[in-house]
């Protein structure tokens, strides 16, 4: 059969299962496995398109009907086993998908006051906290087993290759273990649960075992400490904090339940040991702030005005 042929058989093959005509399995049963693979990634950067537009007026029932009009299109050749890269081209031109398609990168994130569990390649589970986000790579996920973490995330990976979670003040590198990585501002705070934990940060570099627990705040060296806790507090529904200026848990307060405070009439490097609910902003405000003798009034929605006694 002629290359042309080929083209067009698998370009109707594309439109078709894109549309929904066509199942995974007989799209698979009809084409190669490196041409199934391919719209395999095409979909995803698809259906990342939808997600990003979802307050758009643009529905999905309009791209499919734009996808079924690719069917007729003319696809140039581009070479033995390259020509899906022209089929993706002519779906980048309707859709702007040009940056999705070139990158395997995965991001998954979290809204205000939202956990969310997910399973990596190597089944390796995470625990993102709310709004947090993490990054990684799925092509070469098996030979670099390597994410970047921006918020607080709780990690039970699997044994095998090194496993390394990537922030803006430090790295955390493992085999296998169970830990959490908490970015917020400029704090960087690590806890080992299970196994071993080699953290670096600013040219400084610790291992840790299980109860050990490192961090670093505003620049300044580490800090180390033990505690008996056999899991993050927030996996139960409660932010804790261990002699932190309250400025860090005024920020977790926001991140929780999508709210602004205004802390211009108070000093927020004031040191904090204790905790807030998850699940109820009243209760929250009373066990922070009462406690410090700081007054808290919602002048405007979402807005809470601190103030002192």
């Amino acid at each position: 059969m002629k290359k042309q042929d080929l083209q067009h058989i698998n370009d109707t093959y594309l439109a078709k299962w894109l549309s929904g005509e066509l199942t995974d399995e007989q799209l698979k049963d009809l084409v190669s496995e490196a041409d199934y693979n391919a719209f395999l990634k095409l979909r995803k950067g698809v259906d990342a398109y939808v997600d990003l537009n979802t307050e758009t007026d643009t529905s999905f029932e309009v791209i499919q009907k734009r996808i079924a009009n690719t069917k007729a299109t003319k696809v140039r050749t581009l070479g033995a086993n390259r020509w899906w890269i022209g089929i993706a081209a002519s779906i980048v031109v309707l859709f702007g998908l040009f940056y999705i398609l070139n990158n395997d990168v995965t991001q998954i994130e979290t809204q205000f006051g939202e956990q969310k569990t997910l399973v990596l390649l190597d089944g390796s589970e995470v625990i993102l906290n709310s709004k947090s986000t993490i990054r990684y790579n799925e092509a070469d996920w098996k030979e670099n087993r390597a994410l970047e973490l921006d918020g607080e995330a709780y990690f039970k990976v699997t044994k095998g290759s090194k496993f390394t979670v990537k922030t803006n003040y430090g790295t955390v590198e493992v085999l296998g273990t169970q830990f959490n990585v908490k970015t917020n501002l400029d704090l960087f705070e690590v806890a080992c649960y299970e196994g071993k934990v080699r953290v670096e940060s600013n040219n400084e570099s610790v291992i840790l075992l299980p109860t050990n627990n490192v961090r670093r705040i505003n620049g300044y060296d580490l800090e180390q400490w033990n505690a008996v806790e056999t899991d993050p507090s927030w996996l139960d529904g409660e932010s804790t904090f261990k002699s932190v200026p309250l400025k860090y848990v005024i920020s977790a307060l926001e991140s929780q339940y999508n709210v602004t405070f205004d802390t211009t009439q108070i000093d927020t490097n004031i040191i904090y040991t204790g905790g807030f609910p998850n699940d109820s902003l009243n209760i929250a405000l009373q066990t922070v702030f009462k406690t410090l003798d700081i007054t808290y009034n919602e002048k405007e929605k979402g807005v809470i005005y601190l103030n002192v006694k």
